[in-house]
């Protein structure tokens, strides 16, 4: 597949078709087996297929992962069964001749005292326990997904660096629309081991004709970020 891009970046220079400056680019790129977006390739072959004969390559359709569906497990609040204690109170026996025995009999009612309002207040506290208390277990942290490009403006024909990174695995998918809301980029790109991605993307073509503000997306599956830069036609 390389070689016949190569062919076809080498004819297009020849005929001198395309932008130059982006077909040397990717030129030196096959030679020297470095990676190749697929923008790129993309470029290449719709300018083969318009000045070189190529016939245009069906694209294969594309599989949208299922998503199966949540199940959240519902969690009962079991109410914790009270137990009614009976403080059973003896009378004191009153001993005229004892002074001693007198405070000590004071001392264990009062005690006995503060144990049933301790027991009536612990009652009160949880007789106000709710099931709007008890936390979702099904709740998730929010997936991290960042996105960025080297620069804050760009003009007509200029290669965008895209990069970021993604706590999810397998891959993500990059987009780029216009200022009238229309499909102008869009790539799939795999994450790397540290979950961070990077690609290029040529500033020009379909859709590309007006000058404005353009915004650039990454979904993971998760979640979905977007960042925006002005261009100039």
């Amino acid at each position: 597949m390389t070689d016949d891009l190569l062919d076809d970046v080498k004819a297009l220079l020849e005929k001198d078709f395309g932008d130059d400056r982006i077909l040397k680019q990717i030129r030196r790129a096959c030679e020297n087996n470095e990676v190749i977006s697929n923008f790129e390739r993309n470029y290449v072959r719709k300018l083969a297929e318009k000045h070189l004969g190529r016939k245009p390559e069906t694209p294969a359709p594309v599989e949208k992962p299922v998503v199966p569906d949540v199940v959240i497990p519902e969690r009962t609040v079991q109410t914790p069964s009270i137990q009614t204690q009976t403080i059973r109170r003896e009378s004191p026996r009153v001993s005229s001749g004892s002074p001693k025995n007198s405070k000590v009999l004071i001392g264990v009612g009062v005690a006995a005292l503060a144990v049933i309002i301790a027991v009536a207040a612990s009652f009160s506290g949880i007789s106000n326990v709710t099931p709007d208390a008890v936390k979702n277990p099904t709740d998730t942290v929010t997936k991290s997904l960042l996105i960025q490009t080297d620069f804050s403006s760009y003009n007509n024909k200029d290669i965008i660096s895209i990069n970021g990174v993604s706590d999810t695995s397998g891959s993500v998918n990059l987009s780029i629309e216009n200022q009238k809301g229309e499909l102008v980029w869009a790539e799939q790109l795999s994450l790397k081991s540290d979950g961070r991605y990077s690609t290029l993307a040529i500033a020009g073509g379909s859709g590309w004709e007006n000058s404005g503000t353009y915004t650039i997306k990454v979904d993971n599956g998760a979640e979905t970020k977007s960042s925006t830069f002005s261009f100039t036609a």
